[in-house]
C-alpha cells in the first residue's frame, strides 16, 4: 500500500493529508495556522509546513508528495536564494494602479484588456504576479534591484521541502500556477519574458515549467516531489471534475472554475484564462468576497454561522427586496479593488436580522452567478455543479444556491480537496499512467429547489448601481 502526501498552503492555514496512493483512503492528517495579512514572510509557511508534516506523522514512508498554493502571489529572491522582502499575497490590492496601467501601456480599454487576453489568456488585475512585481519596481526600487528570481508560493514551498533548496536554478512550477503570473501564456505553454520585463523593468530568473507528472525534486528520502499547483487546479483534482464540470468554490475567495479542453481567452477581463494541472484547461471568474461575507453577517448580528443560517431560511426568497452588494474587501470581478459593499432596499419591513441574513447569502451567491454566466459566454458546459469549500457547510447556502444558479447542484461531503488534489497528483506521479488515478473520495449530495429569477434581478440592478457610483 504506497502513501502519498499532499499539501495545501492556504491563504490561512497549511494542510498535510496523507492518503493511500491507489484507493485514496486518507490514513493520516495535519494542520497548523498562518498569520493573518496580505502580505506574509515566506518562513512562516515554511514552519506551518513543518509543524502540519509533524502533524500528520512525517513524510518519511510517503512514494511521492506535491504541494498546491495559494495562486498568484509574489515570493522574491535574491541571488543567494535569501527571500527579499515579505511575500504579497493574491488578495493586497496595493498593485490596482500597476494592473491598470499595463492594461493602458498596451492600448487601453478593451484594446489594451484584448491584448493581455490573446497573449496570456487573462488581463491583469491587482491579484496577479505581474502587477505586484510592476508595484514594486516603482515603490521599492531598492528591493527591486535585488530581485534575482521570482516565484509563486508553491514553487518557493516545493523548492524548500526539496534537496535542491538555495539553487535558484532548481524552483520548478506547473502550468497552472504559472498561468496565474501574467507571464506565461496559457494558449502557447511559453513564458513571455517581454511582458516580465516590460512590467519589471527587466526579467529575472522564473521557474521551469513541468507537466502534470513531472519530478520537481527529492524529498530527503529520496520519494519525489510533484510539480504542485495553484489551489484552485488542485480543488479540481480533489474533487475529480472533469469537463462538463463547474466548481463554485466558497472560501476567502469565491471562485467558479470549469474543466476545458481549450484555453479561454475573455478581454471583458471577467473570465482568467487559466490551465489546469492535468493538461488541461481551467477558465475561472473569481471573487475577492465569499464565506467572509457570511462571517461579516454573522459578527455584525451576533451570532453564529449556524444560527446565520436558520435565520436566512427564516425568511423569504428575495429577502423581500433587501439586496446587499458583497464588495467587503474590495472585489476583482468586476474590477473594482477600492470597492465597499452597500446595502439595498432597506425599510421598516426588511430591517430584520432574518432578512439581513438572507441577502447576505444571496448576495454572495448572485456574485458568483454572475461568474457562472461568464463561463458559459466563455463556451462553458454546464452538466454538473459542484458546491464545495468553507461557505458550502452552512445549509442555507445548499438550498438557496439552487434558487440563485437556476440548477441543482451537488456537495460533496466537506474535505480538504486542495490537499487532496495535491494528493491525487503526487500518486499519479508515483504510479504513472495517462490520467490521474480514479479515487472515489466521498459521495456528493443533491440540492434542487425552483429558479427564482427575481433574485438575481434585483442583485443585477444593485450591483450596477454600486458599479456606476464607483465609476463615476
Amino acid at each position: 500500500m504506497p502513501l502519498v502526501a499532499g499539501v495545501d498552503s492556504s491563504t490561512q492555514s497549511c494542510k498535510v493529508v496523507i492518503r493511500d496512493a491507489e484507493t485514496g483512503e486518507l490514513v493520516r492528517q495535519g494542520r497548523a495556522a498562518h498569520p493573518d495579512g496580505t502580505e506574509v514572510d515566506p518562513a512562516a509557511w515554511e514552519a506551518a509546513l513543518a509543524q502540519a508534516v509533524d502533524q500528520a506523522g512525517g513524510l518519511d514512508d510517503v512514494a511521492a508528495a506535491a504541494v498546491a498554493g495559494q495562486q498568484h502571489g509574489m515570493v522574491c529572491l535574491d541571488e543567494a536564494g535569501a527571500v527579499v522582502r515579505p511575500a504579497l499575497l493574491w488578495n493586497d490590492t496595493r498593485s490596482a494602479g500597476a494592473a491598470a496601467d499595463l492594461v493602458t501601456e498596451f492600448g487601453g480599454g478593451e484594446t489594451g484588456r484584448r491584448y493581455w487576453a490573446e497573449a496570456v489568456g487573462s488581463v491583469p488585475v491587482a491579484s496577479f504576479t505581474v502587477t505586484k512585481l510592476r508595484w514594486l519596481a516603482r515603490h521599492e526600487p531598492a528591493a527591486a534591484a535585488r530581485v534575482a528570481a521570482v516565484c509563486l508560493p508553491h514553487d518557493w514551498l516545493t523548492w524548500r521541502l526539496g534537496t535542491g533548496r538555495g539553487d535558484l536554478a532548481a524552483l520548478r512550477t506547473d502550468r497552472g500556477d504559472a498561468s496565474g503570473t501574467g507571464y506565461w501564456s496559457t494558449a502557447t505553454g511559453d513564458y513571455r519574458p517581454d511582458l516580465l520585463e516590460h512590467a519589471f523593468g527587466r526579467a529575472p530568473q522564473v521557474p521551469t515549467v513541468l507537466g502534470p507528472t513531472g519530478i520537481a525534486g527529492r524529498l530527503p528520502s529520496g520519494a519525489p516531489l510533484g510539480p504542485g499547483t495553484g489551489d484552485n487546479a488542485a480543488a479540481a483534482l480533489g474533487v475529480s471534475a472533469g469537463p462538463g464540470d463547474v466548481i463554485v468554490s466558497l472560501g476567502t475567495s469565491g471562485v467558479v472554475s470549469s474543466v476545458a479542453e481549450v484555453p479561454a481567452a475573455d478581454p471583458s477581463g471577467a473570465v482568467a484564462g487559466f490551465a489546469d494541472a492535468t493538461g488541461r484547461f481551467l477558465p475561472l471568474v473569481c471573487t475577492l468576497n465569499a464565506a467572509r461575507v457570511l462571517d461579516a453577517a454573522a459578527a455584525m448580528l451576533r451570532v453564529g454561522l449556524d444560527e446565520l443560517a436558520e435565520l436566512a431560511l427564516a425568511a423569504p426568497a428575495g429577502a423581500d427586496g433587501l439586496v446587499l452588494v458583497p464588495y467587503l474587501e474590495g472585489e476583482r470581478t468586476p474590477d473594482r479593488p477600492l470597492a465597499t459593499g452597500s446595502l439595498h432596499g432597506l425599510t421598516g419591513r426588511t430591517a430584520t436580522a432574518e432578512h439581513l441574513a438572507r441577502a447576505a447569502v444571496e448576495g454572495m451567491l448572485c456574485a458568483l452567478a454572475d461568474g457562472l454566466d461568464a463561463l458559459v459566454g466563455q463556451g462553458a458546459r454546464v452538466e454538473r455543479v459542484l458546491l464545495v469549500g468553507g461557505g458550502a457547510r452552512s445549509a442555507a447556502v445548499r438550498r438557496i444556491a439552487p434558487e440563485v444558479f437556476g440548477c441543482p447542484v451537488a456537495v460533496p461531503e466537506p474535505g480538504e480537496y486542495v490537499a487532496d488534489g495535491a494528493a491525487r497528483q503526487a500518486a499519479w506521479v508515483a504510479l504513472g499512467g495517462a490520467e490521474p488515478p480514479a479515487w472515489t473520495l466521498a459521495a456528493a449530495r443533491e440540492y434542487a429547489a425552483d429558479p427564482v429569477p427575481a433574485i438575481r434581478e434585483r442583485y443585477a440592478q444593485a450591483r450596477d448601481l454600486t458599479v456606476e457610483r464607483l465609476a463615476g
